[in-house]
């Protein structure tokens, strides 16, 4: 083709639409369709590329290289760009778009014609002048159109434009050039642009992440992690990934706004004036409290009003508060000796439920501005200061006196106000009503260990007198303690004294009206010994004062408290039952003495509170995460490492609490905790410690290595021996144990709940379903819900849902069972109903293969239905003792059993069967009763002599019924031996 009809192609080209889809995450190395000038490439040889620039129609250049050599064989033509600078490119990409001539259309072209070009790159770290060598050059690919035109598109003014794509990489040095071989084609280069692909600049939850470029393993993404923006903080480390076409995946973490800022289209924004935000989260700003205020902009916290207050442990987004008005209504009643005081809540409590009160009294003389605080013997029921009642009873006041009480409302903010509290006032005299004092105190004779007193009685009283109150100390212990008695008549006898020994004595008495005052103080001494004692008439005398005091002084005990009842009976029937359990705690009231006993978290009105008082808090910086080894129901379950100040460290399980928790969650999951943080016994889980400062919240418990007993023993299967097998069962007991003295019941031992360490130390974990017993022995946790594992569960507790010890005990029984046939299912495939109605029917499972008679022995002994009858945990641990000590005891097996040994503890009865059909219900196998009358088994006899052979030959194909007969055949077989020794006893 001529050079006119080469260049007679550019007027087509400048028809062509040359825009393209441009990405955000491309970064443009080389773009021909925006290059002003000229571009300067260079062609090998000179004849060989035509450089051709043309003007669009808006006065943009068109920059096009040609060929169409197709005449003339052997073509080596080559086209070079300048140098390219890859800048941050590892990998870049190059597009070209050109259009190629059908050979099959150009007349008298030889077979020299081509329809493929190809494309080659050199790197260099800078650009070079030197001559081109193309031995130089690398080749990137072979270049061929999908569509190629012919001369008939030409006449139409049709040219089919072709864009290709190659990526090149990845690219060391700091730039490269291109170049193109043409062998013979005929061609038009439209556009060549080069780029490498980014992950943009983006937001994302609050979060910034720069420009990023791909790894050139398309494979593998980049781990970029991203900065908060202004006003915010990192609530989990916000992270992306760089896609290696330039896509952002994966958002993990977040920032959220700090305080005093709200989350506006993507940035954090300040609270406006009258806006307030206390707490960093994506939450908005809330508009202040009442009776508060924010004037500048950012507020994180609404300052009060002028008289209004915030505690100290009020929370931000609670209103402000003042101090109550003073109590209203304040009246009193006397009767007989108690002073009752009540009064009306306040008309103004300040907008607060911390409501207290206080009552002060003031004794005052004739003139009332002569007032002096009470004395110490006026008492107040239940107390003057701190009061959440508004009554309060006083006894033990004088008479002949005036009292002035002023009673003051407080709430959370009372202390914060600088004015002057207001009080409500009531004065009461007991001056026409009160007692008077009495004579002069006489000794009239004393021994090494008694007094005896006696006094005048007042001439005159307006009111009779009820009793005399007689105070008195040892000398020498003035200041410990005093003791009081009382007496009707005008003497009495102080006995329990010690001899040789001075004592102190004052005496008042008591009307309807109240106390008088005391007596002076008169002191007199004991008698060194018995000889000083009077003369017989003085003893005849004590025989019969003491006589006559005893009897005054019953009459005396039944007056007081029929009277000291009706002030104080409503402050006993307030007692929370955490008061009554603290009570019973700190006077040591255990239901088993000696043994710590269990407090249940649930009896505390704050439930952190026990957290605290059974748990040690540890610093987090102390802990190491190394894996995740499971899920809990809280969150993951991790092993690790903690280390504690002086000591080894020490490997441990973490459990944590997954993140966007509630309160209610976060109580349940340290509940656990709380229980754990109780118990001290090699048998059980020991808790390390917790985490609530900070998050996550963990709790620390010793690391078991060999995980749940279950899953440990299907993995080990055959590979213990008896007695270690028994040593597994005899440490899980001695845990079991400990739980029950301390008044504890499990309500979900099973093998999955025990972890083994590894030295095969078992210990009892998994604490969820755990509750205290009270202190009757009897006593069973009646539950109102809740999932119960039917298969471990006691028939009592299925049925009433009664845990107690006992049901643990049946639980027990089912754990030995798993240890023996080594984590194998219980009750294998029945439905949870089936296993109920079996239960009820008689039916226990049968011994596993291997399992000696004393150990199934026990398992049935923990299944008795009567609860009463089951062993205690004592008796089991002393039980596998004795096995353990003597090892022979458990060489006969269930299945060869020749003779029994004895029995661990009482006599059993066993369940039997009248008839083969009884027997085969039992076990749920009743479809197979033809085959076994068929086979020519009709009584129990022969049927305890079958073997796993003789059952598979009547017909039992499944394996599992084949496995379920072959063991009730052991049972069977068993049971028939000891029907047999009883009746040989007998």
């Amino acid at each position: 083709m001529s050079s006119g009809n080469r260049f007679s192609l550019v007027s087509l080209f400048l028809g062509i639409a040359l825009c393209r889809l441009t990405h955000g995450n491309q970064v443009v190395l080389l773009d021909t369709t925006s290059v002003l000038g000229e571009l300067g490439w260079k062609t090998y040889p000179i004849n060989g590329w035509d450089a051709i620039t043309e003007m669009d129609e808006h006065n943009r250049p068109i920059h096009t290289f040609q060929v169409c050599n197709v005449m003339e064989p052997n073509q080596n033509n080559w086209l070079r760009s300048n140098w390219i600078s890859r800048q941050a490119a590892q990998k870049i990409y190059v597009e070209l778009r050109f259009t190629l001539r059908d050979c099959n259309s150009i007349p008298w072209v030889s077979g020299t014609c081509k329809e493929t070009f190809n494309l080659f790159y050199h790197e260099t770290d800078e650009a070079h002048g030197v001559k081109f060598k193309p031995a130089q050059y690398t080749k990137i690919d072979t270049i061929a159109a999908d569509e190629s035109f012919t001369q008939m598109d030409l006449g139409d003014r049709i040219l089919k434009l072709n864009t290709e794509v190659r990526e090149v990489g990845p690219i060391t040095r700091k730039g490269f050039y291109l170049a193109f071989q043409d062998i013979g084609a005929c061609i038009a280069l439209v556009s060549v642009k080069v780029y490498y692909k980014k992950c943009p600049f983006t937001l994302r939850n609050l979060a910034s992440f720069p420009d990023t470029v791909p790894r050139v393993d398309s494979s593998s993404l980049v781990e970029v992690r991203g900065a908060c923006v202004d006003h915010a903080e990192e609530r989990d480390t916000p992270k992306l990934f760089c896609g290696a076409d330039g896509d952002w995946l994966v958002p993990l973490g977040r920032c959220v706004c700090s305080v005093g800022h709200e989350e506006i289209d993507g940035s954090c924004v300040a609270c406006h004036p009258g806006f307030y935000k206390a707490y960093a989260g994506n939450i908005k700003c809330s508009k202040c409290p009442p009776h508060s205020f924010s004037y500048g902009e950012g507020a994180a916290i609404c300052r009060c009003e002028k008289s209004f207050f915030r505690a100290d442990k009020d929370p931000p987004t609670m209103a402000c508060t003042r101090p109550p008005s003073p109590p209203r209504n304040l009246m009193f009643n006397l009767n007989d000796t108690c002073l009752m005081l009540e009064w009306s809540p306040p008309s103004d409590t300040g907008g607060r439920r911390d409501l207290t009160y206080n009552v002060q009294c003031k004794r005052c003389g004739p003139e009332p501005e002569r007032c002096q605080l009470c004395e110490e013997e006026l008492r107040f029921l239940p107390r003057p200061l701190g009061l959440t009642n508004a009554t309060v009873a006083v006894v033990d006041f004088s008479a002949h006196a005036n009292y002035t009480f002023e009673i003051e409302s407080l709430n959370g903010v009372s202390d914060l106000s600088s004015f002057p509290r207001q009080v409500a006032v009531i004065t009461i005299s007991t001056d026409q009503s009160g007692p008077s004092l009495v004579g002069a105190l006489k000794k009239d004779w004393a021994s090494p260990n008694s007094i005896a007193l006696s006094w005048q009685q007042p001439e005159q009283t307006a009111l009779p007198i009820l009793d005399y109150e007689i105070k008195y100390y040892e000398k020498e212990h003035e200041l410990l303690s005093y003791s009081s008695t009382r007496t009707k008549a005008p003497s009495v006898i102080i006995s329990g004294l010690k001899p040789a020994a001075w004592y102190v004595f004052s005496v008042r008495t008591r009307t309807p009206a109240g106390y008088s005052s005391y007596s002076p103080k008169y002191e007199y001494e004991t008698t060194g010994d018995s000889s000083d004692m009077a003369s017989d008439q003085g003893q005849v005398l004590v025989i019969v004062t003491a006589a006559v005091g005893g009897f005054t002084l019953l009459v005396i005990l039944t007056l007081f408290l029929l009277i000291t009842g009706r002030c104080q009976w409503y402050f006993k029937a307030k007692m929370t039952s955490e008061e009554k359990r603290r009570t019973s705690y700190q006077n040591g009231h255990v239901p088993f003495p000696g043994i710590k006993t269990y407090v249940d978290p649930d009896t505390y009105e704050d439930p952190t509170q026990a957290v605290h008082e059974f748990t040690k808090e540890i610093d987090p910086s102390r802990i190491r995460i190394e894996r995740v080894i499971g899920a809990g129901e809280f969150g993951e379950v991790c092993s690790g490492r903690l280390r504690t100040p002086g000591k080894k460290e020490i490997a441990v399980a973490i459990k944590t609490l997954k993140g966007g928790y509630v309160e209610r969650q976060r109580r349940d999951f340290l509940r656990e905790a709380s229980i754990m943080g109780q118990f001290d016994h090699p048998n059980i889980i020991r808790l390390e410690g917790v985490v609530t400062k900070s998050r996550p919240v963990m709790i620390v418990v010793e690391y078991m290595e060999n995980g749940s007993l279950d899953s440990f023993l299907r993995q080990h299967d055959g590979h213990f021996t008896v007695i270690q097998l028994v040593g597994m069962l005899r440490g899980i007991a001695s845990g079991m144990k400990y739980l029950s003295d301390m008044g504890y019941v499990h309500r979900d031992l099973a093998a999955r709940n025990i972890l083994v360490n590894s030295n095969l130390v078992c210990k009892v974990s998994d604490f969820g379903l755990s509750r205290v017993l009270e202190d009757d022995p009897e006593a069973a946790y009646t539950t109102t819900g809740g999932k119960i594992p039917i298969r471990w569960t006691a028939p009592e507790a299925i049925s009433y849902r009664k845990f107690s010890s006992a049901s643990d005990a049946w639980s027990y029984g089912i754990v030995m069972w798993e240890v023996m046939s080594y984590g194998e299912r219980p009750y294998w495939e029945m439905s949870n109903q089936d296993v109920i109605l079996s239960i009820e029917e008689g039916y226990r499972l049968p011994a596993p293969m291997g399992c000696p008679v004393a150990l199934h022995q026990l398992m049935l002994h923990c299944w008795q239905k009567e609860r009463s009858h089951r062993p205690k945990f004592t008796d089991v641990v002393s039980f596998l003792d004795k096995l353990i000590r003597n090892p022979s005891s458990l060489l006969p097996l269930v299945e060869d059993i020749q003779s029994l040994p004895e029995s661990p503890g009482e006599d059993m009865d066993y369940p039997m069967f009248i008839s083969i059909g009884d027997w085969l219900d039992s076990i749920k196998m009743s479809q197979y009763k033809s085959n076994f009358m068929a086979a020519g088994y009709n009584t129990l006899d022969s049927v305890a002599r079958m073997s796993i052979e003789d059952v598979r030959r009547i017909g039992v194909e499944l394996i599992g019924h084949q496995r379920r007969i072959t063991s009730s055949v052991q049972t069977l077989r068993l049971q028939l031996l000891h029907e047999q020794e009883k009746g040989f006893h007998v």
